[in-house]
């Protein structure tokens, strides 16, 4: 039993943010399914109900009861965030995964094609390309190097670039605004991002917005002007808001999903020994990494429009809800042996990318990417070990996600 470990104290109410919660993350995720599988607990500065089992996160996922947009859910008004953002950046305020239903069926029928399996399978060859270029240059590293920062990142970022139509010069500005606005989004260093870094990033992306307006181009930004200037109803402020939507969740997420598998799969020499006499198994691999693994661990707020009872539980009107997917994940109610890692596992109904209305729309972009990624990577070199000279891979202290500082490593052939 979790509580038993030694180092582990639970108690109640729940700090997420702790470091004695993020040093011992599945002991307390075991805990909770098991011992308060609803319960009051803390992340950030807010106060929510945790939920913890898989079949009650579906449920809050895709419940109409539950609303992401807190104002409506309590009645008062549309603010779709318990505080008042800047006024310089209000506009992140307009993102569709805010909204609820009109509004978030609207936004996500304009950018669905993005998306669609003909973009995803067009962008394949273009991720196996880049990431046989990446490689090359790596092969004439000596010593180890990071392997996040050196492969899992420009994967995504390059990708992303490409979606919105930004080359060149201003793709490099794309990528260090890409940075800044995942990296500081957690911390001390949130109030330097709110405040200052997302105010020049979003003017980067209002000033990218007006050159697209004079010159479209083949790509998903051109297509948002052109369904906005065709009077669908989408404004300024709700296209920026997708450009940054597009980043934090199509770049963010799928570096540390790309960096998270290499690591697990050098955990599991035995079944990447499989894949590779077999590689027809790399897209349930991937899947598995997304369970097991994956960067993801909650996701935005959910408010009932009324009072439910779960687990026993009484959840007012309007009080904040968070489905601790990581937790959701290695439940024994819906995954047998959810500890071990399992590349064939099937069924594998997981919640890596939610459930319901806001189901990840970037999913099959994501999955193709890590797939391509990691295939090319291991079977370039797959003796790859991890450095672990200064420690083991450190995760960061970053509630509702698992993602690491660095992966340095060793190529060997």
């Amino acid at each position: 039993m979790a509580s038993a470990q030694p180092g582990f104290d639970p108690h109640t109410p729940v700090n997420m943010n702790a470091q004695a919660f993020h040093d011992h993350k599945y002991l307390w995720y075991e805990w909770l399914r098991e011992e308060a599988p609803v319960c009051t607990g803390k992340i950030s500065v807010m106060k929510v109900n945790l939920v913890s089992r898989y079949e009650d996160c579906r449920m809050i996922l895709s419940d109409p009861r539950f609303l992401r947009n807190r104002g409506r859910a309590r009645g008062k008004g549309t603010r779709p965030l318990p505080f008042p953002l800047p006024r310089s950046i209000a506009a992140l305020a307009k993102s569709m995964i805010l909204e609820d239903d009109p509004e978030h069926r609207r936004l996500r029928s304009l950018v669905n094609k993005g998306f669609s399996p003909r973009v995803v399978a067009k962008l394949s060859g273009q991720v196996s390309g880049l990431a046989d270029q990446l490689l090359d240059q790596l092969g004439s590293q000596k010593g180890s190097f990071d392997l996040l920062s050196a492969y899992a990142r420009p994967i995504p970022m390059r990708v992303i670039a490409g979606m919105v139509g930004v080359t060149g010069r201003e793709a490099e500005q794309f990528g260090e605004v890409m940075q800044t606005v995942t990296q500081g989004l957690t911390g001390l260093k949130m109030v330097r991002t709110l405040f200052w870094d997302l105010r020049r990033a979003q003017r980067f992306v209002r000033d990218l917005i007006a050159n697209k307006r004079k010159a479209r181009g083949d790509d998903i930004l051109s297509e948002l002007i052109e369904a906005e200037e065709a009077g669908e109803s989408l404004s300024e402020d709700e296209l920026v808001a997708m450009v940054f939507l597009l980043i934090i969740g199509g770049f963010e997420t799928t570096l540390h999903l790309i960096t998270n598998g290499a690591l697990v799969m050098t955990q599991h020499p035995d079944q990447l020994a499989e894949l590779r006499a077999d590689p027809s198994h790399w897209g349930s691999a991937v899947e598995e990494i997304v369970r097991y693994r994956g960067p993801i661990h909650g996701t935005k707020l959910l408010y009932p429009i009324e009072e439910v009872t779960l687990q026993g539980v009484k959840i007012a009107r309007g009080t904040p809800c968070l489905p601790i997917l990581g937790a959701a994940n290695h439940d024994p109610r819906a995954f047998e042996d959810p500890g071990t890692f399992d590349m064939k596992r099937s069924p594998n109904h997981h919640l890596g990318f939610g459930f319901g209305p806001h189901f990840c729309l970037g999913r099959q972009l994501a999955l193709m990417e890590a797939r391509v990624a990691l295939e090319k990577l291991f079977t370039r070199y797959p003796n790859l070990r991890v450095d672990e000279s200064g420690g083991p891979p450190q995760v960061a202290n970053m509630p509702g996600w698992h993602r690491h500082l660095s992966l340095p490593v060793f190529l060997e052939a």
